[in-house]
């Protein structure tokens, strides 16, 4: 007789592990600390590949002109303003990656198309500010409730 349901098998928590490979904390501390010191050019390596964003694309959305890339590059840190752009994409995609069950490749493509919850635009295209990123994450968070207005 064929099952009809999979067996289920325990994953670990993806969020945690996006924050692991990142070599960053999710919070706290050591968060704070990491982001005054600058985030080592790693962080962008890493998330570009677990996001499927090329190297350009991220570097748009993060406002990272490609001659600041280079130089950052080079150095191998980024500065706290630069990292702090980098750690609100790495916040959004964690969120969107726990709203998708862990799917980061459906939550890639959800980052890059528009969205009726956030005025037709695309949450990579929100992510200059502050308050736009908030507008995301507290989407993410209404339809993680079923909260869809």
């Amino acid at each position: 007789m064929i099952a009809l349901v999979k067996e289920f098998t325990p994953q670990l928590y993806q969020a945690n592990n996006i924050w692991q490979q990142l070599g960053i904390a999710e919070r706290g501390p050591k968060l704070y600390q990491a982001l005054h010191d600058g985030f080592s050019y790693r962080v962008f390596d890493t998330l570009a590949s677990l996001s499927g964003l090329d190297k350009k694309q991220l570097a748009s959305v993060c406002q990272l002109a490609p001659a600041t890339l280079s130089r950052r590059a080079k150095s191998g840190k980024f500065s706290q303003d630069e990292s702090d752009r980098l750690y609100r994409f790495a916040t959004v995609l964690v969120a969107a990656t726990a709203l998708f069950n862990d799917n980061i490749p459906a939550a890639s493509r959800w980052l890059i198309e528009p969205v009726y919850g956030l005025g037709d635009k695309a949450p990579l295209d929100m992510l200059a500010t502050s308050a736009e990123t908030q507008a995301i994450l507290d989407l993410i968070g209404r339809l993680e409730h079923g909260v869809f207005a």
